[in-house]
């Protein structure tokens, strides 16, 4: 019997700590996803997709000018997908996110770079140990001159030759976006580590701080308290 605890004890761990969305897809969603289309007044909006949305968080989280990043699903045509349905290839959508700026004092230039920095924009599988098109990256623009704007930040990105690689982050027109299940909002502050554990072992740290080096960090102004 001790040695059939100890077995159920290492079992439980690997799926808390080593597999943490395979946690997540055992645990009962609290509500319906909901189509998100209001937007502060006084703020834009940039919906990216750069793999799996609880690294896509806090590097937008921390900036001054940025209100709120919500983590959800975008690009398909099915109706308030679950996070299983996603997660599983199930369905057309891509993991994303919502990040809300105030532009006078953060630009949508300015989150781009920031975009750049936090993914493999040379991978159309997916991003680094999440595999599939439900975690590949994209950017959705809300209306043209956002849609100017990334194209241009592409070509930049390309031209430096950066990544040593075709980038192939796809600019699409943003459609509607599904807020995902409460438990997926700010993980890396409700289950930090459990989140650090993940985000260790998922390689994308190694892989960004080999591609940027210094310059991974920008010298953007952050906010002064982080909650």
């Amino acid at each position: 019997m001790k040695k059939w605890g100890i077995w159920l004890g290492l079992i439980v761990l690997i799926g808390i700590f080593v597999v943490p969305e395979a946690y997540a897809y055992l645990t009962k969603r609290n509500y319906e996803s909901e189509a998100m289309t209001e937007v502060p007044e006084g703020y834009e909006v940039a919906t990216l997709a750069g793999g799996c949305f609880w690294c896509m968080e806090p590097p937008f989280e921390n900036l001054k000018g940025v209100k709120e990043v919500v983590s959800g699903y975008t690009g398909g045509s099915e109706e308030n997908p679950t996070y299983e349905e996603v997660a599983s290839g199930g369905t057309e959508h891509i993991e994303s996110v919502r990040v809300y700026f105030d532009p006078d004092t953060i630009s949508y230039e300015q989150i781009l770079d920031v975009f750049w920095r936090q993914i493999n924009p040379t991978d159309d599988e997916g991003q680094f140990v999440d595999r599939g098109y439900q975690y590949t990256t994209a950017i959705f623009y809300h209306n043209e001159q956002q849609k100017e704007t990334a194209e241009q930040s592409k070509e930049e990105i390309a031209s430096t030759e950066q990544f040593g690689g075709e980038i192939v982050t796809p600019i699409r027109e943003a459609g509607t976006f599904y807020e995902a299940e409460e438990y997926h909002q700010d993980y890396y502050k409700k289950n930090e580590l459990r989140y650090d554990y993940y985000r260790g072992n998922s390689g994308r740290d190694d892989y960004l701080n080999q591609v940027w080096g210094e310059e991974r960090e920008l010298d953007l102004p952050k906010k002064e308290n982080i909650e």
